[in-house]
């Protein structure tokens, strides 16, 4: 009998991470880090000298890609800190619900209506409607980050 018979592999995941480990000194302002478990982006940094106990520290500022909210920590330039993949992804916008849902196609055809107008996509929902029932291509481009997904930005182009 082997030790593996009782364990079930069927579930497995094709191994991609959401985060990817980089040492603190090698992060740059405008790039991503986690910050308190949220996928930020670093607007402001600033590295301390070595102190008695051998580490420069490193001070970040970063605001939350999804909420807008500003986070801030402070790391040893030699430890790692985890940076999220983020990944955007451009949309046609084909109509929107009464309840603010966005139906998108993506380039292959396929439709999903999970994502909701917020106010970090820059337009209203009037505005967006009539740019859709008229003659123009509404393109939403569509972060995504440590399983979260956002809106961030819709832009209407004219036929």
């Amino acid at each position: 009998m082997d030790d593996h018979d009782d364990i079930d592999f069927s579930g497995g995941q094709a191994g991609a991470s959401k985060t990817i480990p980089m040492q603190c000194s090698s992060l740059r302002k405008n790039g991503f880090v986690v910050l308190k478990g949220r996928p930020c982006k670093i607007v402001e940094m600033s590295t301390s000298k070595t102190g008695k106990h051998g580490h420069a520290k490193v001070h970040m500022v970063g605001i939350d890609v999804f909420t807008g909210k500003k986070y801030e920590d402070i790391c040893p330039s030699t430890h790692n800190m985890d940076v999220p993949q983020v990944t955007r992804k451009e949309y046609t916008v084909v109509n929107i619900d009464e309840d603010d849902f966005l139906e998108l196609m993506d380039e292959d055809g396929e439709i999903r209506q999970d994502l909701k107008i917020t106010a970090a996509c820059g337009m209203e929902k009037a505005e967006i409607s009539s740019a859709v029932e008229g003659d123009n291509t509404v393109l939403a481009t569509v972060w995504k980050a440590l399983d979260e997904e956002l809106v961030k930005e819709i832009k209407v182009k004219a036929n």
